[in-house]
Formats: structure tokens, C-alpha cells, sequence
């Protein structure tokens, strides 16, 4: 496939996924398309494509495609001004030292959920805009504090001067209702924290997170299908 192939065809399903959103009533809802575990070329793509908000797990990547991407004219050439300008976002489990290796480049840090963290970032990006992670389902894997720790991490993340916008969340894959009640539960504490933004949904779950008030979804094998074996970690 080419290149040109490809940002016709990221092109069309951006535009289908705009209007499979705005259908269940997500208007104003951002989209994050994650490039996690996708090479370069797919990330050119997306950004030629209408994504300004891209989305990766792990720091060594983001740093990597940030700083290539940033090296590629509008034609993926050369050096040049930025067609598409892009907004990175972390998404992954942050550790304390991966903090300066990508703090220039990150515009959203999704994934705080814990003071360590909250402290490095207030010393290394100071202002920096976060999400506070709720850990939904109960998979430590996934990260993500408590709903009763969060009020005081938001409270520790604004004394240090950080932009705390909202809420993250991750549902267990096919929870189905377990779903549903965890974000439900994330955005009734987006609310009584006066917090407008609630990053919960992804492509299998994207309907139920729509419904019950999520502001920002994170979508990747919508759009670009499943990822390489070899990616996964």
C-alpha cells in the first residue's frame, strides 16, 4: 500500500468514526488516535489524515516519533512546516525517569496516578496538563489509583502547578456492564471534582463510554487494525 493509499484510507475511517461518534451524541468529543506499536509511516498517515491527537504507551516510542516527525516536510520529505500540527499524548504506566525523556513533547499526560509521579512532572514540566488515572478494572496491570485516592492526588497535582483537566479510565476488555459502571462511576467523580474532561472509551468500548459521558476516547484498532505480534509487550 502506499503512502497516499494510506491516507485515503485513515482518511475515510476518521470520518467514519467522527460520525459514528457525533451519532451517539458526541459532539465536541476528542478523538486520540493511538499509533502504539505502529511505525512511522502509519503515524505520517494519520497525522496527513486529520489526527492532531496522537496517543503512545511508552516513552522510548513517543520520543522517536515525535522527533522524526518533527524532521519531515509536509510531503514526508524533508524538513517543512507541519501539515497537520500534532498534540502527543502518554498513555502508558509513566516512570519517574521517563519524565525528562519526553517531557518537551507531550501536550496531555493521561496516565497520573500516583504523588511520585505528580512531584517529578511538577519539578520537570511545570504547568503541564494531566489526567488523573482511576484504576476501573481492578487490574494492576493497567494502572490507575483508587477512586478514593484520587480527590487528594488532584488536589497534591494543583498545588504543585500542574493543568489537572480530568479523568482517565480503562475498562477490562469485555466487561460489558462492569464497564458501564466504572465509567460511570469515573465521570459522577469528574463531576464533583468540577473536572471537564473524562478520557474513557476505546474501539471496543466506545458506545458505552459515549453514553455515559465520556469527553475523550482513545482509538487504535479501529483505525488502524490489530498491531503486529511482534509489537506487543
Amino acid at each position: 500500500m502506499t503512502n497516499a493509499d494510506l491516507v485515503e484510507r485513515l482518511t475515510e475511517r476518521r470520518l467514519a468514526l467522527e460520525k459514528r461518534v457525533h451519532s451517539l451524541g458526541g459532539e465536541g468529543v476528542a478523538i486520540v488516535a493511538v499509533t502504539k506499536g505502529r511505525g512511522l509511516d502509519v503515524v505520517e498517515a494519520a497525522r496527513a489524515a486529520g489526527f492532531g491527537d496522537l496517543g503512545e504507551n511508552y516513552a522510548q516510542e513517543l520520543r522517536s516519533k515525535a522527533r522524526a516527525l518533527k524532521d519531515l516536510g509536509p510531503d514526508g520529505t524533508g524538513p517543512g512546516p507541519e501539515p497537520q500540527p500534532v498534540a502527543w499524548h502518554f498513555l502508558g504506566r509513566l516512570q519517574r525517569n521517563k519524565v525528562r525523556l519526553i517531557s518537551e513533547h507531550v501536550s496531555l499526560w493521561q496516565s497520573i496516578d500516583r504523588t511520585a509521579v505528580i512531584e517529578e512532572l511538577g519539578r520537570r514540566s511545570p504547568g503541564a496538563a494531566v489526567l488523573i488515572q482511576l484504576n476501573l478494572s481492578g487490574e494492576p496491570q493497567k494502572g490507575g489509583c483508587s477512586f478514593s485516592e484520587a480527590p487528594a492526588l488532584v488536589e497534591r497535582a494543583a498545588a504543585l502547578g500542574l493543568q489537572v483537566d480530568g479523568l482517565m479510565g480503562v475498562a477490562a476488555a469485555g466487561a460489558g456492564g462492569q464497564a458501564r459502571a466504572g465509567f460511570r462511576s469515573l465521570v459522577r467523580l469528574a463531576d464533583e471534582l468540577d473536572l471537564p474532561v473524562r478520557s474513557i472509551g476505546m474501539s471496543d468500548d466506545l458506545e458505552i463510554a459515549l453514553e455515559e459521558g465520556s469527553t475523550m476516547v482513545r482509538v487504535g484498532s479501529a483505525l488502524f487494525g490489530p498491531r503486529p505480534q511482534a509489537t506487543r509487550r
